[in-house]
């Protein structure tokens, strides 16, 4: 079995006291946290108890901030992608995912992710929201704006490990409706 990141989306944020009411599947991704999921929870970035694990390894974000952040990246993206119908089929399946499960929040688990390491999972995600995700976010806003073309570059050679994730209703962790 394959570690994973799953992203998901609710109208609250998690809280000590209780999970929200009702939790919608974005996507996961194998053992990886990719480009997307940084960017999805990219804007209003903090961090939250997990629904999933006990640590506080959960990172919740602004849901159109993040939406809009990773279409505008994948727009670029596609200017160099033009004639490439997998890059095509997977931007409008995940617009339509996203356009589908619509929340106020993206909540993003890592548990599984950060816990493959000795690190302690806290401070990896202490670190993600700090230095790993603002930096996504600042790589991706450059690249939208055109001051950022060897990385652009980088990302659309590689743009299925940064965007090819499984998007769906059901993840392997799915909450009740």
């Amino acid at each position: 079995m394959a570690n994973r990141s799953y992203l998901y989306c609710a109208d609250s944020m998690p809280s000590e006291a209780e999970i929200p009411q009702r939790i919608r599947c974005i996507s996961e991704h194998n053992w990886d946290i990719p480009l997307a999921h940084k960017l999805m929870v990219g804007r209003g970035t903090t961090i939250v108890p997990s629904m999933i694990w006990n640590p506080p390894i959960g990172i919740a974000a602004d849901y159109a901030g993040g939406a809009a952040l990773l279409r505008d990246l994948l727009r670029a993206v596609g200017k160099g992608l033009e004639d490439d119908a997998e890059f095509a089929e997977c931007v409008a399946r995940t617009h339509a995912h996203l356009d589908k499960q619509q929340a106020k929040y993206f909540i993003l688990e890592t548990g599984e992710i950060v816990s493959m390491t000795d690190d302690d999972p806290a401070a990896s995600v202490r670190r993600l929201v700090s230095r790993d995700i603002p930096d996504a976010v600042a790589n991706a806003e450059a690249a939208i704006a055109g001051r950022n073309d060897d990385w652009l570059t980088a990302v659309r050679a590689d743009w299925q490990r940064h965007f090819a994730s499984f998007y769906s209703e059901a993840l392997y962790f799915s909450f009740p409706a």
